[in-house]
């Protein structure tokens, strides 16, 4: 039998650990074999200046068994108004077994027709415009609905390769992917998810970062390649 591929597209100022957090977890799937795809075989530049080196093209690259599409803020916005990339994910996912997203990669899935009337995830400072693009928020790390399974925010992309190691090889080989890369969260602050994160932390990033990043994707979703 041929090995289960398993795809990430990749593009300038994506978030790098979105992509290498479940490509670290599914790398180690067995009988599997891992492309990291983009545009053409250029090095791309993540949003933290770390360097990402393609093994496949759009266009040279296999079917794909699960396509996986990270997040990252200006990233994202470019990747939604960017007709090849949108095509090469939603003919890739037509034929996939699983379609998944990390963090705000949701909208690239989103903008190419994939989230039409599914629960859906993503990073917490932009679920509220999941429903731009047909999608339903469900507040969780990991959400599957039927082959689409989307990952909230960045590290949530590391729980959503163990859930899909477990599925296709069980849980006891997830189990053994989550001791040998020793994924044992204990933070030093319990101030990571929006609902326990004290108020002057989250107002700032909401009314900076965030609220400015928001306005950009609802731009970039309303001017998307037609679905």
């Amino acid at each position: 039998m041929a090995p289960f591929s398993v795809g990430f597209v990749i593009f300038p100022d994506l978030t790098q650990l979105d992509f290498t957090g479940p490509q670290q977890v599914l790398s180690r799937l067995p009988d599997s074999a891992t492309y990291i795809v983009a545009k053409s075989d250029a090095p791309v530049m993540s949003d933290s200046g770390l360097g990402l080196v393609p093994t496949r093209t759009f266009a040279n690259c296999p079917p794909l068994d699960l396509i996986c599409v990270p997040g990252g803020n200006q990233g994202v916005v470019d990747a939604m108004g960017d007709r090849e990339t949108i095509e090469f994910v939603r003919r890739q996912a037509s034929g996939a077994q699983y379609v998944t997203s990390v963090c705000t990669g949701a909208f690239i899935l989103g903008v190419a027709g994939l989230l039409a009337g599914r629960r859906a995830t993503t990073h917490w400072a932009f679920a509220e415009l999941l429903p731009l693009v047909g999608a339903t928020h469900e507040k969780a790390r990991v959400v599957k609905d039927g082959n689409v399974i989307t990952a909230g925010g960045v590290t949530s992309g590391i729980d959503f390769g163990l859930s899909v190691v477990a599925e296709i090889a069980g849980a006891a080989t997830a189990q053994t992917i989550q001791l040998g890369i020793e994924y044992d969260p204990a933070p030093p602050f319990n101030s990571g998810h929006p609902d326990r994160a004290p108020e002057a932390i989250k107002a700032p990033l909401m009314s900076g970062r965030y609220d400015k990043a928001r306005s950009a994707y609802r731009t970039a979703i309303a001017n998307a390649p037609p679905r």
